[in-house]
């Protein structure tokens, strides 16, 4: 499986990785863009904050990955320390997918303030295209034979080669499974309940967002998107680090449980308001 989608030569000018993840925004914005004429807004909003979100996402992609592999790794973290530039250097490790939202999301609510757009109404215009971007963003890690989970003998299981191995399933002489073991395609469950939220939440913002408060289909995304990757990350291979759960179940517990007050926690404010509003 080659990574490189377009390559001159030797050269990799294009990773599939990055042609992805480019093209999944771009998805975002347009399903955001149609949000926005849908309601009566203006869509060149989301298209004008397109790229602030698209570089708050990858300094917070990255910076969660810096700071987990330190934690997870005491390697990670002196290389860091010894070459500080090695920290930008994604060739160097990789993104975190919490880190990216949580950038992307302080670089979106900059863009409403400076533009006088109430931010909760905005978060839930924006948030309808991101779980059709991150379905498609993670067929990234297909390419690069990434982010999978244990030996498999279900009909859908993929091959990894050799050289992307990790322990314990190392080819021989180093490990005893062979190039035929096949494994959980993480990044296809992943992908299919992204898909299932987008589905879920456009459906939701048509049917209830009159009656909910601003930010309720955000906040719903926030408890959906976790819930899944939740879930996943007891097939994908990972370092547990507390009460047999990784880094990734505690940033996602933390999120879920955090977007699901939030969302309880307006409802019940919306509806108190309501008697006062009509007496």
């Amino acid at each position: 499986m080659d990574p490189v989608a377009i390559r001159i030569g030797s050269v990799a000018l294009v990773r599939w990785y990055g042609l992805l993840i480019v093209g999944g925004a771009i998805l975002a914005a347009f399903i955001g863009s149609q949000e926005a004429k849908r309601r009566g807004e203006d869509p060149d909003h989301i298209w004008s904050a397109f790229m602030w979100c698209l570089i708050g996402g990858i300094i917070g992609a990255r910076l969660q990955f810096v700071i987990t592999a330190s934690l997870e790794n005491p390697a990670y973290l002196q290389m860091y320390l010894a070459n500080p530039l090695n920290i930008i250097n994604t060739r160097e490790g990789g993104v975190g997918i919490f880190g990216a939202l949580g950038g992307g999301l302080l670089a979106y609510y900059l863009y409403t303030r400076r533009n006088g757009l109430p931010f909760w109404q905005w978060a839930d215009i924006a948030i309808l295209g991101l779980p059709f971007a991150q379905a498609v963003g993670r067929w990234g890690n297909f390419f690069n034979q990434e982010l999978y989970g244990g030996p498999t003998n279900l009909p859908w299981g993929i091959a990894i080669d050799c050289a992307h191995r990790v322990t314990p399933y190392l080819c021989p002489p180093l490990g005893d499974f062979t190039e035929a073991t096949r494994f959980h395609p993480t990044f296809l469950y992943e992908s299919l309940w992204n898909l299932f939220v987008g589905l879920a939440l456009l459906y939701l913002a048509r049917r209830f967002a009159r009656q909910w408060p601003a930010g309720s289909i955000f906040n719903l995304y926030v408890v959906a998107y976790p819930l899944g990757r939740f879930l996943v990350e007891f097939i994908r291979l990972g370092t547990p680090l507390a009460l047999g759960l990784t880094l990734g179940q505690f940033f996602s517990l933390a999120a879920g449980l955090a977007g699901l007050s939030v969302f309880i926690l307006r409802l019940r404010r919306a509806a108190s308001a309501e008697p006062s509003a009509s007496a």
